[in-house]
């Protein structure tokens, strides 16, 4: 599902969409598939897009779906996704992105600041998103339930392979090959300050820059455009009107042609 928001973040009425579209006929289209009793429960946390009383606004046919919220201040410690899941996925997106950033460069001896002008916007960003999800294990998904709900998961060994090179690592050499100095350390760093909320302070600056950044290049794309003169307007009005004189004279269709010709002289 994709909305748009100015602030880009999630809305509750938002959240209420992909809950009624998305996460309800998803779930209930898989419990059928799998012959399995028509329950779910939906966990949340008190961020600002969960609604207090989601259930209400949950659509009659979903509401086999029962709604949990966690503790106050509890994210941290027992939200499923915080267990590893959400680090594990930024730096799997972060090998992606370097990898593409890399093959690019390469292949076309680019720099990365033309690489990021030229070669990247929201389509290829969401392509990357994909890839990185689906490469979080089972075993990942499965461990972070084990502070929340420990009964629930299973106690068998999967026979998942462990990579040979860390995600890090793969990230680090990556970064290497296109003349970057990065460390390990500098890749926990980066997914440890995106782990971190924004402060009021820090989302109003970044606004201000991207309105002020996007003002110059409207500015910029502005001072490019040609400028049509009126005496060229009128000259190529002067040309449409010969145009559609002997087209009147050599087709049956007169009638038609004198409208358009006619509805053209008033818009202009």
């Amino acid at each position: 599902m994709w909305r748009l928001n100015p602030k880009a973040w999630v809305t509750r009425k938002f959240f209420v969409e992909w809950v009624n579209l998305v996460f309800g006929p998803t779930v209930k289209k898989y419990l059928q598939e799998n012959n399995l009793p028509v329950q779910a429960l939906l966990i949340l946390d008190n961020a600002p897009a969960h609604p207090p009383n989601l259930e209400d606004d949950i659509i009659e046919e979903l509401k086999f779906i029962k709604v949990l919220y966690l503790p106050p201040n509890t994210t941290p410690i027992l939200q499923p996704m915080d267990q590893q899941v959400i680090s594990n996925f930024k730096k799997l997106y972060t090998k992606h992105l370097f990898r593409r950033c890399f093959e690019v460069t390469e292949s076309t001896n680019l720099t990365l600041r033309e690489f990021w002008k030229d070669h990247f916007n929201i389509v290829i960003c969401l392509q990357i998103i994909d890839q990185a999800w689906l490469g979080v294990t089972t075993k990942t998904l499965t461990s972070a339930w084990k502070k929340l709900w420990p009964e629930a998961v299973a106690e068998r060994i999967y026979e998942e392979l462990e990579p040979g090179v860390s995600v890090e690592e793969e990230i680090v050499s990556l970064g290497k090959s296109m003349g970057l100095e990065v460390e390990e350390r500098d890749v926990n760093e980066l997914i440890e300050e995106y782990s971190q909320e924004l402060t009021t302070e820090e989302i109003q600056e970044l606004q201000s820059q991207q309105h002020t950044e996007v003002m110059q290049e409207i500015g910029f794309e502005e001072s490019e455009e040609e400028v049509i003169s009126t005496s060229e307007i009128k000259e190529i009005l002067g040309m449409w009107e010969s145009v559609s004189q002997f087209v009147e004279k050599k087709t049956p269709r007169k009638v038609a042609t004198g409208r358009a010709s006619d509805l053209l002289m008033t818009l202009a």
